[in-house]
Protein backbone atom coordinates (compact mmCIF):
# COMPACT_ATOMS: atom_id res chain seq x y z
CA UNK A 1 0.00 0.00 0.00
CA UNK A 2 1.32 3.27 -1.25
CA UNK A 3 2.19 5.61 1.88
CA UNK A 4 0.93 9.25 1.66
CA UNK A 5 1.12 11.78 3.77
CA UNK A 6 -1.17 14.41 5.01
CA UNK A 7 0.33 17.29 3.03
CA UNK A 8 0.16 14.50 0.05
CA UNK A 9 -3.44 14.29 -0.18
CA UNK A 10 -4.50 16.73 -3.02
CA UNK A 11 -2.27 14.65 -5.17
CA UNK A 12 -3.83 11.48 -3.98
CA UNK A 13 -7.50 13.10 -4.61
CA UNK A 14 -6.25 14.22 -7.95
CA UNK A 15 -4.77 10.85 -8.43
CA UNK A 16 -7.96 9.12 -7.54
CA UNK A 17 -10.14 11.04 -10.30
CA UNK A 18 -7.70 10.35 -12.91
CA UNK A 19 -7.64 6.81 -12.38
CA UNK A 20 -11.46 6.43 -12.49
CA UNK A 21 -11.74 8.50 -15.95
CA UNK A 22 -8.96 5.91 -17.38
CA UNK A 23 -11.49 3.50 -16.31
CA UNK A 24 -14.23 4.83 -17.75
CA UNK A 25 -12.41 5.36 -20.88
CA UNK A 26 -11.57 1.80 -21.05
CA UNK A 27 -14.87 0.43 -19.85
CA UNK A 28 -17.08 3.27 -22.56
CA UNK A 29 -14.21 3.40 -25.05
CA UNK A 30 -15.67 7.22 -25.10
CA UNK A 31 -12.22 8.88 -25.89
CA UNK A 32 -11.82 10.94 -22.38
CA UNK A 33 -8.05 12.24 -23.21
CA UNK A 34 -8.93 16.14 -23.03
CA UNK A 35 -10.33 15.55 -19.76
CA UNK A 36 -7.20 13.03 -18.79
CA UNK A 37 -4.71 15.48 -19.93
CA UNK A 38 -6.04 18.81 -18.08
CA UNK A 39 -6.41 16.43 -15.07
CA UNK A 40 -2.56 15.24 -15.86
CA UNK A 41 -1.55 19.01 -16.11
CA UNK A 42 -3.46 19.97 -12.55
CA UNK A 43 -1.24 17.06 -11.21
CA UNK A 44 1.81 18.40 -12.62
CA UNK A 45 1.06 21.88 -11.44
CA UNK A 46 0.19 20.84 -7.80
CA UNK A 47 2.67 18.56 -7.32
CA UNK A 48 5.68 21.38 -8.30
CA UNK A 49 3.34 23.86 -5.60
CA UNK A 50 3.68 21.62 -2.92
CA UNK A 51 7.09 20.26 -3.10
CA UNK A 52 8.61 23.59 -4.11
CA UNK A 53 6.86 24.45 -0.32
CA UNK A 54 7.65 22.09 2.31
CA UNK A 55 7.78 23.33 5.68
CA UNK A 56 11.21 21.73 8.10
CA UNK A 57 8.33 18.96 9.58
CA UNK A 58 7.31 17.98 6.20
CA UNK A 59 10.68 17.23 4.83
CA UNK A 60 11.09 15.37 8.27
CA UNK A 61 8.24 13.17 6.88
CA UNK A 62 10.03 12.79 3.68
CA UNK A 63 13.44 11.98 4.79
CA UNK A 64 11.66 9.20 6.68
CA UNK A 65 9.91 7.80 4.07
CA UNK A 66 9.85 3.57 4.03
CA UNK A 67 10.98 3.16 0.31
CA UNK A 68 13.51 6.62 0.45
CA UNK A 69 16.93 4.62 -0.93
CA UNK A 70 19.16 3.26 1.69
CA UNK A 71 23.04 3.33 1.64
CA UNK A 72 22.99 -0.43 0.27
CA UNK A 73 20.31 0.74 -2.80
CA UNK A 74 22.99 3.40 -3.57
CA UNK A 75 25.79 1.13 -4.02
CA UNK A 76 23.94 -1.05 -5.65
CA UNK A 77 23.08 1.31 -8.08
CA UNK A 78 26.28 3.48 -8.26
CA UNK A 79 29.44 1.19 -7.86
CA UNK A 80 30.53 -1.38 -10.25
CA UNK A 81 31.63 -3.52 -7.60
CA UNK A 82 31.48 -3.63 -3.63
CA UNK A 83 32.94 -5.66 -1.41
CA UNK A 84 31.65 -5.26 1.97
CA UNK A 85 34.30 -5.84 5.57
CA UNK A 86 33.22 -6.50 8.55
CA UNK A 87 33.99 -6.03 12.19
CA UNK A 88 35.48 -3.53 14.72
CA UNK A 89 38.30 -6.45 16.15
CA UNK A 90 37.17 -6.02 19.36
CA UNK A 91 33.66 -6.54 19.98
CA UNK A 92 31.60 -7.59 17.11
CA UNK A 93 29.97 -6.41 13.87
CA UNK A 94 27.34 -3.91 14.04
CA UNK A 95 24.64 -4.53 11.32
CA UNK A 96 23.67 -0.83 11.61
CA UNK A 97 26.74 0.32 9.60
CA UNK A 98 28.01 -1.08 6.54
CA UNK A 99 31.47 -0.18 4.97
CA UNK A 100 33.39 -1.56 2.33
CA UNK A 101 36.01 -1.20 -1.08
CA UNK A 102 33.95 -0.19 -3.89
CA UNK A 103 34.55 1.10 -7.38
CA UNK A 104 32.62 4.18 -8.97
CA UNK A 105 33.55 4.96 -12.54
CA UNK A 106 36.86 2.43 -12.38
CA UNK A 107 37.85 4.35 -8.71
CA UNK A 108 38.04 2.31 -5.38
CA UNK A 109 37.09 4.09 -2.77
CA UNK A 110 35.92 3.05 0.85
CA UNK A 111 32.26 3.80 1.52
CA UNK A 112 30.77 4.00 4.57
CA UNK A 113 26.70 4.31 5.38
CA UNK A 114 24.52 3.82 7.98
CA UNK A 115 21.60 1.08 6.96
CA UNK A 116 18.07 0.75 7.88
CA UNK A 117 15.65 -2.22 6.96
CA UNK A 118 12.45 -2.53 4.73
CA UNK A 119 10.43 -4.66 6.94
CA UNK A 120 10.03 -5.54 10.54
CA UNK A 121 12.30 -8.54 10.44
CA UNK A 122 15.11 -6.47 8.66
CA UNK A 123 14.83 -3.18 11.08
CA UNK A 124 15.41 -5.42 14.05
CA UNK A 125 18.63 -6.99 12.16
CA UNK A 126 19.58 -3.20 11.37
CA UNK A 127 19.21 -1.66 14.90
CA UNK A 128 16.91 1.03 13.05
CA UNK A 129 19.86 2.08 11.69
CA UNK A 130 21.03 3.01 15.12
CA UNK A 131 24.76 2.40 15.77
CA UNK A 132 26.43 0.73 19.13
CA UNK A 133 30.14 1.55 19.90
CA UNK A 134 31.41 -0.99 17.55
CA UNK A 135 29.91 0.34 14.80
CA UNK A 136 32.02 3.61 14.85
CA UNK A 137 34.70 1.21 15.79
CA UNK A 138 34.35 -0.62 12.63
CA UNK A 139 33.93 2.51 10.76
CA UNK A 140 37.19 4.21 12.18
CA UNK A 141 38.77 0.87 11.46
CA UNK A 142 37.28 0.98 7.66
CA UNK A 143 38.94 4.79 7.78
CA UNK A 144 42.17 3.90 8.57
CA UNK A 145 42.31 1.08 6.24
CA UNK A 146 41.60 3.37 3.37
CA UNK A 147 44.15 5.95 4.65
CA UNK A 148 46.58 3.22 4.77
CA UNK A 149 45.75 2.82 0.88
CA UNK A 150 45.36 5.78 0.05
CA UNK A 151 42.20 5.66 -1.02
CA UNK A 152 38.98 8.05 -0.40
CA UNK A 153 36.29 7.67 1.98
CA UNK A 154 32.70 8.30 1.44
CA UNK A 155 30.31 8.43 4.31
CA UNK A 156 26.56 8.20 3.68
CA UNK A 157 24.37 9.05 6.93
CA UNK A 158 20.83 8.53 7.22
CA UNK A 159 20.08 7.48 11.66
CA UNK A 160 17.44 9.15 13.95
CA UNK A 161 20.58 8.81 16.37
CA UNK A 162 23.41 6.58 18.19
CA UNK A 163 21.53 3.67 19.86
CA UNK A 164 21.25 4.95 23.85
CA UNK A 165 20.51 1.21 25.31
CA UNK A 166 23.01 1.22 28.42
CA UNK A 167 24.91 -1.67 26.77
CA UNK A 168 26.08 0.62 24.63
CA UNK A 169 26.40 3.13 27.44
CA UNK A 170 28.74 0.33 28.96
CA UNK A 171 30.72 -0.13 26.07
CA UNK A 172 31.85 3.72 25.41
CA UNK A 173 29.32 5.16 22.94
CA UNK A 174 30.24 8.75 24.02
CA UNK A 175 34.49 7.94 23.74
CA UNK A 176 33.82 6.07 20.05
CA UNK A 177 31.70 8.98 18.30
CA UNK A 178 34.70 11.30 20.02
CA UNK A 179 37.55 9.34 18.97
CA UNK A 180 36.08 9.01 15.34
CA UNK A 181 35.56 13.29 15.19
CA UNK A 182 38.99 13.51 16.24
CA UNK A 183 40.28 11.11 13.20
CA UNK A 184 38.37 12.00 10.90
CA UNK A 185 39.26 15.49 10.85
CA UNK A 186 42.96 14.56 10.24
CA UNK A 187 42.39 11.41 7.97
CA UNK A 188 45.42 11.71 5.03
CA UNK A 189 42.91 11.21 2.14
CA UNK A 190 39.63 13.22 0.83
CA UNK A 191 36.66 12.65 2.81
CA UNK A 192 32.80 13.22 1.27
CA UNK A 193 30.02 13.06 3.75
CA UNK A 194 26.80 13.22 2.62
CA UNK A 195 23.59 13.36 4.42
CA UNK A 196 20.83 10.86 2.43
CA UNK A 197 18.08 10.57 4.95
CA UNK A 198 18.13 11.60 9.35
CA UNK A 199 20.85 12.85 10.25
CA UNK A 200 19.75 13.12 13.89
CA UNK A 201 22.87 13.88 16.82
CA UNK A 202 26.30 12.70 18.16
CA UNK A 203 24.70 9.10 15.98
CA UNK A 204 24.98 11.39 12.50
CA UNK A 205 28.11 13.48 13.17
CA UNK A 206 30.86 10.27 14.07
CA UNK A 207 30.69 9.88 10.49
CA UNK A 208 30.25 13.66 9.00
CA UNK A 209 34.01 14.94 9.32
CA UNK A 210 34.97 15.98 5.97
CA UNK A 211 36.45 17.55 3.34
CA UNK A 212 33.00 18.10 1.61
CA UNK A 213 29.46 17.01 3.99
CA UNK A 214 26.59 17.84 1.64
CA UNK A 215 22.99 16.88 2.01
CA UNK A 216 20.19 15.43 -0.18
CA UNK A 217 17.45 18.03 -0.33
CA UNK A 218 14.64 16.60 1.97
CA UNK A 219 17.41 15.40 4.56
CA UNK A 220 17.79 16.95 7.63
CA UNK A 221 20.45 17.19 10.26
CA UNK A 222 20.34 18.63 13.94
CA UNK A 223 21.54 17.66 17.43
CA UNK A 224 18.14 16.12 17.99
CA UNK A 225 15.16 14.93 16.65
CA UNK A 226 11.64 17.34 16.24
CA UNK A 227 9.87 15.12 18.55
CA UNK A 228 12.85 14.81 21.22
CA UNK A 229 13.33 18.66 21.06
CA UNK A 230 9.48 19.09 21.96
CA UNK A 231 9.03 16.90 24.78
CA UNK A 232 12.02 18.47 26.23
CA UNK A 233 10.81 22.01 25.41
CA UNK A 234 6.90 21.66 25.94
CA UNK A 235 6.49 18.11 27.63
CA UNK A 236 4.74 16.54 24.68
CA UNK A 237 5.55 15.65 21.00
CA UNK A 238 2.57 18.00 19.70
CA UNK A 239 4.66 20.87 19.31
CA UNK A 240 7.08 18.82 16.71
CA UNK A 241 6.08 20.90 13.74
CA UNK A 242 7.26 24.06 15.01
CA UNK A 243 10.17 22.38 16.88
CA UNK A 244 11.60 20.86 13.00
CA UNK A 245 11.27 25.37 12.25
CA UNK A 246 12.88 26.33 14.96
CA UNK A 247 15.73 23.83 14.79
CA UNK A 248 16.59 24.96 11.28
CA UNK A 249 17.42 21.63 10.59
CA UNK A 250 16.61 21.46 6.52
CA UNK A 251 19.34 21.30 3.82
CA UNK A 252 18.70 24.67 3.16
CA UNK A 253 18.86 26.36 6.42
CA UNK A 254 21.88 23.71 7.23
CA UNK A 255 23.43 25.43 3.91
CA UNK A 256 22.42 29.34 5.11
CA UNK A 257 24.19 28.72 8.04
CA UNK A 258 27.55 27.69 6.76
CA UNK A 259 27.32 24.27 8.31
CA UNK A 260 27.36 21.89 5.27
CA UNK A 261 28.87 22.72 1.63
CA UNK A 262 26.22 21.91 -1.06
CA UNK A 263 22.50 20.53 -1.32
CA UNK A 264 22.12 17.73 -3.72
CA UNK A 265 18.60 18.27 -5.74
CA UNK A 266 16.47 15.06 -5.64
CA UNK A 267 13.88 14.02 -8.28
CA UNK A 268 10.20 15.83 -7.55
CA UNK A 269 8.85 14.23 -4.91
CA UNK A 270 11.87 12.82 -2.98
CA UNK A 271 14.55 10.36 -3.93
CA UNK A 272 12.06 7.50 -2.94
CA UNK A 273 9.91 8.93 -6.49
CA UNK A 274 12.86 7.67 -8.50
CA UNK A 275 16.03 5.64 -6.92
CA UNK A 276 17.74 5.20 -9.89
CA UNK A 277 17.47 8.90 -11.04
CA UNK A 278 18.51 10.11 -7.33
CA UNK A 279 21.58 7.88 -7.62
CA UNK A 280 22.66 9.10 -10.96
CA UNK A 281 22.54 12.57 -9.25
CA UNK A 282 24.43 11.22 -6.42
CA UNK A 283 27.30 9.53 -8.06
CA UNK A 284 28.01 12.64 -10.75
CA UNK A 285 27.98 14.85 -7.82
CA UNK A 286 30.58 12.05 -6.04
CA UNK A 287 32.88 12.15 -9.06
CA UNK A 288 32.99 15.75 -9.18
CA UNK A 289 33.91 16.33 -5.61
CA UNK A 290 36.28 13.54 -6.15
CA UNK A 291 38.32 14.85 -8.96
CA UNK A 292 38.75 18.62 -6.84
CA UNK A 293 39.66 16.81 -3.74
CA UNK A 294 41.63 14.42 -5.40
CA UNK A 295 44.21 17.31 -6.90
CA UNK A 296 44.98 18.66 -3.81
CA UNK A 297 47.88 18.49 -1.05
CA UNK A 298 46.64 16.25 1.63
CA UNK A 299 48.32 18.94 4.09
CA UNK A 300 46.21 21.47 2.65
CA UNK A 301 43.04 19.54 2.92
CA UNK A 302 43.59 18.50 6.74
CA UNK A 303 44.61 21.75 7.66
CA UNK A 304 41.41 23.42 5.26
CA UNK A 305 39.12 20.11 7.10
CA UNK A 306 39.99 21.33 10.83
CA UNK A 307 39.48 25.39 9.93
CA UNK A 308 36.40 24.94 8.28
CA UNK A 309 35.04 22.84 11.47
CA UNK A 310 36.72 24.80 14.12
CA UNK A 311 35.08 28.03 12.07
CA UNK A 312 31.36 26.76 13.46
CA UNK A 313 29.62 28.12 16.07
CA UNK A 314 30.65 31.36 18.21
CA UNK A 315 32.83 31.08 20.99
CA UNK A 316 33.28 33.87 23.58
CA UNK A 317 36.01 33.73 25.54
CA UNK A 318 36.06 36.42 29.10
Amino acid sequence: MKITFDFEKPLADLQLQIDKVTQVEEKTKVDMSATLNELQEKFEATKRQIYSNLSGWQKVQISRHPERPYTLQYLELMCDDFIELHGDRTFGDDKAIIGGFGTINGQTAMFIGHQKGRNTKERQYRNFGMANPEGYRKALRLMKLAEKFNKPVITLIDTPGAFPGLEAEERGQGEAIARNLMEMSVLRVPVICVVIGEGASGGALGLAIGDRVCMLENSWYSVISPENCSTILWKTWENKERAAEVLKLTSNEMLKNKLIDGVIKEPLGGAHQDPVAMAAILKKHLLKDLKTLKERNVDELVTERINKFCSMGVVVED
